[in-house]
């Protein structure tokens, strides 16, 4: 009797393992973004005196500046986080669980000792940095902006251990407890930034130390959680470690590209903000364009923070069917998770396109400079509905298979080309009419669409296998229908993970 053949059924993550992986990752995102929110808008009550006796509300801008500086550092970090959870991810679906582990600690050593070496080096050049970037700003701004840099650059080593422990904990679809962790984070700062703000009147001081203090207990506690035996991937702390020159050589052919690609272009973000500072004094009146552009900014982080969500867990999800060797298992997640980011990301934008009326509200800042920020953000969404998931989670995908490069070239490229030159040219003294902050957001969508365009066709050209290792794009073998057709991942992890903790118990009674 002839066996009918039927399409092979991908269970490598149901829909409830996608659920529980994505869903966490993207409230982490949402509290994570948050951190620099409050800051921003905590401070923005903070009134000072001009040389005019003109009451001015400085602090505000002050801390958006340095969070733009901030999140240049910490791209570093998370992207050699990425690098190394990309490989952890990969051997998981292999079932390799020992090198996986292996590659868990050579990560969390790399990312720990650059994070030091990264924070070390902006507290000791703390004034050349600030006035390389916003040297057009006024003295009590530039103030405020040293007393802020100081204190989170001193959180850069715990910034760093959290990445990378939590990188590490989502590959292994443990993203509940960086969601957690994300969480108390976000209270402990609106905390300590109402008692040393408001209490004891610290201003801008107070809301570095809230944030010093923030990002040293979810640090401590992830690190805590990737120690724990029983889990698929965990460390060892106290045992004798040396790098292992061919797994950091992997693991840095990955994370070096993308630490490239993500802090130029974050680079490209604090270029472009300071065209909009060095302009504002001549668009609208003194910081009412600078002020606008925080708002623009920190609201649209919220509504981004999804679709950045949904493209971190496509690292994981992607990352795992890779690891299988069947390319049309990889390209059936592939197109899962795209369409998961439409869905995801257009529900986001709606929500705050109907809300940003009451949402640059919260600022304390001028009614013109709300006006210029509405205007900013209901452009951009409109564009974000259509291109931000081929912007920013084709790139994860594409990151996913290895074929980090490309990813890097365009990135980079696109950034250069239409996000600092275009806003150079909109916001400076180029053209007749300077469009001030409203230059930035258009360079940002034009931005938006490059990238677009080159990611996708990367995608549907197929040349991701080859970095990936996916050459032979054969369909995987029909199965008989009496036959199982894929095993579920979860079932193989936990197989997997009942061996590992038999042997452990078997060490110790030995």
């Amino acid at each position: 009797m002839t066996k009918t053949k039927v399409k092979p059924k991908y269970n490598l993550f149901t829909a409830k393992a996608l659920l529980f992986l994505i869903a966490p990752i993207v409230i982490e995102s949402i509290f994570s973004t948050s951190l620099g929110l409050f800051d921003s808008m905590m401070v923005s009550s903070i009134t000072d005196l001009n040389e005019a006796g003109e009451t001015i509300k400085n602090a505000g801008t002050a801390v958006s500046n340095v969070d733009q500086i901030n999140h240049l550092i910490i791209q570093l970090f998370s992207a050699f986080a990425t690098g190394g959870a990309i490989i952890t991810s990969q051997y998981i679906g292999a079932k390799n669980i020992e090198d996986a582990n292996r590659s868990a600690k050579q990560v969390v050593v790399l990312v720990f000792l650059a994070s030091i070496g990264f924070g070390a080096l902006c507290l000791a050049l703390n004034w050349p940095l600030l006035k390389l970037f916003y040297g057009g700003v006024p003295d009590l701004t530039f103030g405020y902006m040293q007393q802020y840099f100081y204190l989170t650059a001193a959180s850069f080593p715990f910034i760093g251990l959290f990445n990378a422990c939590a990188a590490l904990l989502r590959a292994q679809r443990k993203s509940m407890y960086t969601m957690v962790s994300a969480g108390i984070s976000c209270a402990l700062n609106v905390g300590f930034n109402a008692i040393f703000i408001y209490a004891l009147d610290m201003r801008v001081i107070g809301a570095g130390l809230a944030t010093l203090f923030c990002r040293i207990v979810p640090a401590i506690f992830m690190l805590c959680l990737l120690t724990k035996k029983n889990y698929l991937v965990h460390i060892k702390i106290f045992e004798k470690f040396r790098f292992d020159g061919s797994m950091v050589k992997r693991i840095l052919r990955i994370a070096i590209p993308g630490a490239i690609e993500s802090s130029l272009f974050q680079l490209g973000k604090l270029m472009t903000s300071t065209f909009v500072n060095l302009s504002c004094y001549n668009v609208g009146g003194t910081n009412v364009q600078a002020n606008a552009n925080s708002i623009a900014s920190n609201v649209n982080n919220i509504a981004s923070v999804v679709g950045s969500g949904v493209g971190t867990s496509a690292l994981t999800v992607v990352g795992q069917a890779v690891g299988t060797g069947d390319v049309e298992q990889t390209k059936y997640y592939m197109k899962k998770m795209f369409i998961i980011s439409y869905i995801a990301n257009a529900c986001a934008v709606a929500v705050i396109l109907g809300t940003a009326q009451w949402l640059v509200l919260l600022y304390d800042y001028s009614p013109e400079a709300r006006q210029i920020a509405l205007k900013c953000l209901y452009m951009c969404l409109v564009f974000q509905v259509v291109t931000y998931p081929m912007s920013f989670t084709t790139p994860a995908i594409l990151k996913a298979t290895s074929d980090v490069k490309y990813v890097m070239y365009c990135a980079v490229g696109s950034m250069i080309i239409m996000r600092v030159g275009v806003c150079f040219i909109l916001t400076t003294d180029m053209l007749p009419i300077q469009w001030g902050a409203f230059g930035f957001w258009v360079a940002m969508c034009a931005d938006w669409v490059s990238r677009a365009v080159l990611f996708i066709s990367r995608l549907l050209s197929g040349r991701w296998k080859k970095s990936s290792g996916l050459l032979n794009d054969t369909p995987a073998e029909a199965v008989a229908v009496d036959e199982p057709a894929v095993v579920s991942a979860e079932v193989a992890l936990q197989e997997v993970q009942e061996v590992q903790e038999e042997k452990e118990e078997q060490e110790e009674k030995e």
